[in-house]
């Protein structure tokens, strides 16, 4: 993060100076003007400011108590929105109707640990300014023009991941199908990629932020109900065998589906690498500001990095008690008869979830939840991932690193690049659970490399001043390790 000129002064700027003026939050406001001295002047134009970039008149102290914190955050709710749909509808549920409950413990794990790597890396962008990319770019190891190792492997793994896009827009369509029959799944595909490039190329920050919140709570609510109801079933439903579930057992035929569960349930590697950047356009680093050793840096950057670690327990909350909520209606009803959801019958498998637990009527709110759920991921994730690969270029030097026009222009640009290749995935595999399972594959294999960045940016490029107690550090180092050790695991299952 770059510094910019205080406000007092940017306002006086033409609308020709990009790093000056205002991204969907307002307007620069001319000088008032005596009527007796000088002619009405036009109004200025909107100028974009560039949120990624310090502004001595962004700084704010952080706010105090439970009530004014929660009404701070926001990012957390976009990763939620990003997290409660594959993940969770497809691959969670899907490993309930493959083994039963026997891998609860698998999702209890995945949802807990990852969000100590989540906090880290969120700190070290409130604290330096530096978004994540940029941050994981200043780890040793092999470049090519002039992004090391684990910049390249991120933009593999997202390439990997636009198989879940892909099966999310075939998803939707299907649900669609099922509504207006008359209308084939191939032809929803492209009207939902219109509407997604709408969406996208139209508003910034803040819509991504109202829309996902939206769709967070409507079908996770939704869903943790029809949890309650099949808990009260006892053909479905026996404590005994959430008992088993946790009793870290791994069955072989469900070892694919679990690994990609760990690798996208809870904060998937994906959403690991999204965080920092809504941190930075929610504007936690710039209330900040710039680290200038004062005693006043410390006490806001120590309290707006509480307020997001608030926002990421919030966030967890959510999407533990959704893909809990998943996983035993997957593994009690689905499992129960012997049902997985596989290519085309994959919406008509996963709506008895509904169905079977609160009556025939129910199939409808499941289309809406469906709707909600899968495109809203859609929606979240290709604006978060347009916003890492603009950093992208940016380090590879494709534009400077103060102009925010050309980075809103390679963010636009990526925005229909990752659109057209998710549909065109779709169109060439027409199996959106198998295309849920390649994603999760890729993410999970990724989660080794992040636990070892953010060790580095931990150990060797915090400012010491919020660097984290031996506590926190802990969890960390643990998290991390247990990340690492279940991929050589799995590696070494594989192989062997």
């Amino acid at each position: 993060m770059h510094s910019a000129t205080p406000r007092n002064a940017h306002v006086r700027r033409s609308a020709a100076s990009p790093a000056s003026g205002n991204a969907n939050h307002g307007v620069s406001i001319p000088r008032m003007q005596s009527s007796k001295t000088a002619p009405a002047k036009a109004p200025v134009a909107p100028v974009l400011k560039d949120p990624y970039a310090y502004d001595q008149a962004d700084i704010e102290n952080p706010p105090r108590g439970f009530a004014k914190m929660l009404g701070r955050i926001g990012p957390g709710m976009i990763l939620s929105a990003s997290i409660v749909g594959s993940g969770e509808l497809i691959a969670t549920t899907t490993l309930g109707a493959e083994v039963g409950y026997v891998c609860l413990w698998i999702i209890l794990i995945s949802c807990a640990i990852k969000p100590s790597v989540q906090s880290e890396l969120g700190r070290y962008t409130i604290a330096t300014g530096e978004t994540g990319l940029a941050g994981f770019n200043e780890v040793p190891g092999p470049r090519l023009f002039n992004c090391n190792w684990i910049v390249w492997m991120w933009a593999f793994m997202v390439l990997m991941t636009l198989f879940q896009i892909g099966a999310m827009f075939g998803g939707v369509a299907q649900v669609l199908n099922q509504l207006m029959p008359a209308i084939p799944i191939n032809a929803w595909v492209p009207v939902l990629g219109v509407i997604t490039l709408f969406l996208l190329l139209s508003g910034g920050y803040e819509r991504v932020e109202k829309l996902a919140t939206i769709k967070v709570g409507l079908f996770t609510i939704l869903t943790f109900l029809c949890a309650l109801v099949l808990m009260q079933k006892s053909d479905l439903f026996k404590w005994s065998d959430v008992a088993h579930g946790l009793a870290f057992n791994l069955p072989p035929q469900g070892l694919a589906s679990a690994v990609a569960v760990f690798g996208i349930t809870g904060v998937g590697a994906a959403e690991l690498f999204m965080y920092p950047y809504w941190c930075v356009e929610k504007g936690y680093a710039r209330y900040t500001g710039p680290r200038d050793g004062t005693p006043a840096w410390r006490d806001r950057a120590l309290g707006w990095t509480a307020v997001m670690n608030l926002d990421i327990l919030a966030s967890m909350v959510i999407y533990t008690v959704a893909t809990l909520a998943f996983y035993l209606l997957g593994a009690g009803i689905l499992h129960s008869q012997g049902l997985v959801p596989a290519a085309k019958d994959m919406i008509p498998v996963l709506s008895k979830m509904y169905t079977e637990t609160l009556g025939p009527w129910a199939v409808w709110l499941f289309y809406a939840g469906a709707i909600a759920t899968l495109y809203g991921t859609i929606f979240a994730a290709t604006a978060a991932n347009s916003r890492v690969y603009a950093d992208m270029a940016r380090l590879l030097d494709l534009f400077p690193k103060g102009d925010y026009a050309a980075r809103c222009r390679w963010r636009n640009g990526t925005v229909v690049a990752l659109v057209l290749i998710s549909m065109a995935l779709y169109f060439f595999w027409q199996s959106p659970v198998l295309m849920v399972k390649l994603g999760g594959m890729a993410q999970a294999s990724m989660l080794p490399v992040i636990a070892i960045g953010t060790l580095f940016l931990r150990f060797k490029r915090m400012p010491d001043e919020v660097k984290p107690g031996a506590i926190i550090t802990g969890g960390l180092v643990v998290a991390s390790s247990v990340t690492i050790l279940v991929m050589v695991y799995y590696a070494f299952l594989t192989i062997k």
